[in-house]
């Protein structure tokens, strides 16, 4: 019988580590709470990093295939004037904006040939040569790892996201205010990405009239906003508010590797959430392959992580700045000018 692991949680970490450890010959279980992969859902940016994952498990060019690439990226004020554009040719590749369904249902498919339970609850213990523990942001993995101080804490912003049908676009458009951001991109299927986000208390979420929050927020600015923002329905809003991670000490503790989410759950200022965690089960693949083992993972993704986490929780502070919005926006420019974050 050949080495064994057992993987809490499948989504886009999970499968992307059942793929990877089955292809370097693991028998490998899946345990998903959720009875099956979300068929709604609004776009992921894909980087080239995380494309060269998606090719070692054997999926890169589908994945390609199905998002849209991003043609052009610039960042605006409200009134459209443009603060500073966006290089999108990264190391021959581009981002590539890809539906969480589509993407989920990508990689289910290529790990058909793993043990996958959905509607089941995994969990820490059991005989598994290897617990992968990729239960998100809110892991309870993390927590009984490592305890309650590494429960996941508020970042201090909410988030609001949805899409509109039959409004393609290939530019990523994301507007600074003081304090708020608007951000528009590609997504498949002829549709248009959208997401904002505003400094705000933990939970105050206005049910029903999260339009209004919407419009009392940027019903005054220029397009792509405006042209957003007449079209989208309450129905169609999703919100959530944010939360990170704590910095853990260790990506591993015995025979278990934290992944994704449930190791550097970060603010979504960077994109790089969902692409990490790819990342994260092709490393941690490779690395059983090595002598060091997990050890080799932990020293190669922890410290990887933790730098964009620190990122994308300045960019985060950068964007609920509601004074100072001219030296704000000229930070913006040479962040941009010293290119994407590896």
């Amino acid at each position: 019988m050949g080495r064994t692991a057992a993987i809490i949680g499948g989504g886009i970490g999970g499968l992307s580590a059942a793929i990877a450890l089955h292809r370097t010959g693991w028998q490998v279980t899946v345990h998903e709470r959720q009875t099956t992969t979300p068929a709604t859902g609004t776009a992921l940016g894909i980087w080239p990093a995380a494309l060269r994952a998606l090719d070692e498990l054997g999926i890169g060019d589908q994945v390609r295939a199905l998002g849209c690439a991003q043609n052009h990226g610039e960042f605006r004020r409200p009134d459209g004037s443009v603060i500073t554009r966006l290089a999108v040719d990264q190391g021959g590749d581009r981002v590539h904006l890809l539906s969480r369904p589509a993407l989920l249902a990508t990689l289910k498919e290529a790990a058909r040939e793993c043990d996958l339970r959905f509607g089941e609850t995994g969990g820490l213990g059991g005989k598994s040569d290897l617990v992968v523990a990729a239960d998100g942001v809110f892991s309870g993995s993390r927590e009984k790892l490592f305890g309650d101080r590494y429960r996941a804490r508020y970042a201090g912003a909410t988030a609001w996201r949805g899409f509109l049908d039959g409004q393609p676009t290939d530019t990523f458009t994301e507007v600074w205010g003081a304090g708020v951001k608007f951000g528009v991109t590609p997504m498949e299927g002829g549709r248009t990405n959208w997401y904002a986000s505003a400094a705000a208390k933990e939970g105050d979420w206005r049910p029903g009239a999260e339009l209004t929050a919407l419009r009392e927020r940027f019903g005054t600015w220029a397009d792509p906003v405006a042209r957003v923002l007449s079209q989208v329905t309450e129905q169609s809003i999703l919100r959530h508010d944010v939360y990170v991670a704590p910095k853990l000490p260790s990506y591993v503790r015995g025979n278990v590797a934290l992944i994704g989410d449930a190791a550097h759950a970060m603010t979504p200022d960077l994109g790089r959430g969902a692409c990490e965690a790819m990342i994260d089960a092709v490393e941690l693949a490779a690395a059983l392959q090595s002598a060091e083992g997990l050890a080799a993972y932990d020293r190669k993704r922890r410290r990887t992580t933790q730098r964009l986490a620190r990122m994308a929780g300045a960019a985060s502070w950068m964007t609920r700045q509601r004074h100072a919005v001219p030296l704000r926006d000229g930070l913006l420019k040479v962040s941009v000018l010293a290119g994407p974050p590896g």
